[in-house]
């Protein structure tokens, strides 16, 4: 799960890593009021979405006066902001982070998150701060660090000292970010984040070092120990296909712009399958939507009847390994589907497993127009020709 910057930055708060003096605002006199309050320009207007690249989008402002101020947080309260992570249609800003601005001398880049590699947390972190990260990692790689800690010894002193030499922070400034630094991976930890990220991480020229920026994600599976973060759950943010999908329990992903096939599947590793069959038919797969293995026909319903809404879906492959999941109760949740919501496109069913023989006469006596397909290979033709 995604929060905001606003909300991550409570968080640093709380858990004592430095940030701005600033406030949400909802509106635009909101977000006079914080400015008022903050006493004296320059005074930062940002945007609030789940998505980065704000500034360049014209997201992120500072005003150096009241006049300007008042424009921008006129102008960007309401905007449509697009940026590279938000795709095309932008997203509609609906709230403002107004934040003191400060005397930045230097900007780094600091990150936090897990490394499935070595199972270990990773401390990635750059002196090319104010950058897009993935930019660096690509054209100057070696100005990127990398601390491994071992999560069953924790964050150590000589953890601390080698981010920090990395950095090349000065004397100054090395114990304000070895402490932030120390507080930040409690943070990661504790909250059981698949990314903690600053970017960027400002030295001022006071030698204060203070996270302008803050970014958090967290493992879904762990949601239930950290109440406290599931009220920062925004839905507005989220594709509201995938939050209808979660409410009746279905594992839906939309796959961005450009698919032409939904695909329903039970299992990740079926569903890759399912999606190189879709590739190899010449179709493109329009979600991930993975029932489960033991849903109900209900829920074969529900997901049949989400993927039928999407306009760009022009065949749907239905392709189930009947286990707990029988394929006789996979088929009477489509055909009860099909019966309610009608077939807009063709559907084509390829199941195997348990009470085969009874899903495909369930199927076959519908008097529905749908596709049953004997194997993979059958089903990725039969496809072809339906979306051709």
């Amino acid at each position: 799960m995604k929060i905001h910057e606003y909300q991550a930055k409570e968080l640093f708060r709380k858990n004592g890593v430095a940030v701005p003096d600033g406030g949400v605002a909802f509106t635009v006199e909101e977000a006079k009021a914080v400015a008022e309050r903050l006493g004296a320009y320059p005074v930062v207007v940002k945007a609030q979405i789940h998505a980065g690249g704000r500034g360049l989008g014209g997201g992120v402002k500072v005003a150096k006066t009241a006049e300007e101020f008042d424009t921008y947080a006129s102008s960007i309260l309401g905007m449509n902001l697009v940026t590279k992570q938000t795709g095309p249609g932008g997203k509609l800003v609906k709230k403002l982070l107004i934040e003191q601005g400060l005397n930045i001398a230097k900007e780094l880049y600091l990150s936090i998150l897990p490394d499935r590699a070595t199972a270990k947390m990773i401390i990635m972190a750059s002196e090319a701060g104010g950058m897009d990260i993935e930019d660096v990692a690509e054209k100057t790689p070696e100005k990127i660090i990398k601390v491994f800690v071992d999560p069953n010894v924790g964050i150590q002193a000589y953890h601390l000292r080698a981010a920090a030499f990395g950095l090349n922070m000065s004397k100054a400034s090395m114990k304000p970010f070895t402490v932030l630094l120390k507080n930040l991976y409690q943070l990661a930890v504790s909250y059981d984040c698949s990314l903690v990220e600053i970017n960027p991480l400002i030295i001022t020229a006071e030698d204060d070092v203070i996270a302008l920026d803050g970014k958090m994600d967290f493992d879904d599976n762990a949601l239930y120990r950290h109440p406290d973060v599931k009220e920062y759950r925004d839905l507005d943010e989220e594709d509201p296909t995938e939050v209808e999908a979660g409410s009746f329990g279905l594992n839906y992903i939309h796959l961005g712009e450009g698919g032409n096939v939904g695909n329903m599947v039970n299992g990740a590793g079926l569903a890759m399958a399912t999606m190189d069959c879709i590739k190899y038919a010449g179709g493109k797969p329009v979600n991930f939507l993975d029932v489960g293995g033991g849903a109900s026909a209900e829920q074969i319903e529900n997901g049949f009847r989400i993927l039928q809404s999407d306009d760009n879906v022009k065949a749907i492959l239905i392709n189930i390994f009947g286990g707990i999941l029988r394929c006789d109760r996979l088929a009477n949740g489509v055909v009860q589907a099909a019966k309610k919501v009608g077939m807009r496109v063709p559907v084509i069913i390829r199941m195997e497993g348990t009470n085969l023989a009874e899903g495909r006469k369930i199927l076959a006596e519908s008097g529905l127009e749908l596709i049953n397909a004997k194997d993979l290979k059958d089903a990725a033709e039969k496809l072809k020709a339906a979306i051709q």
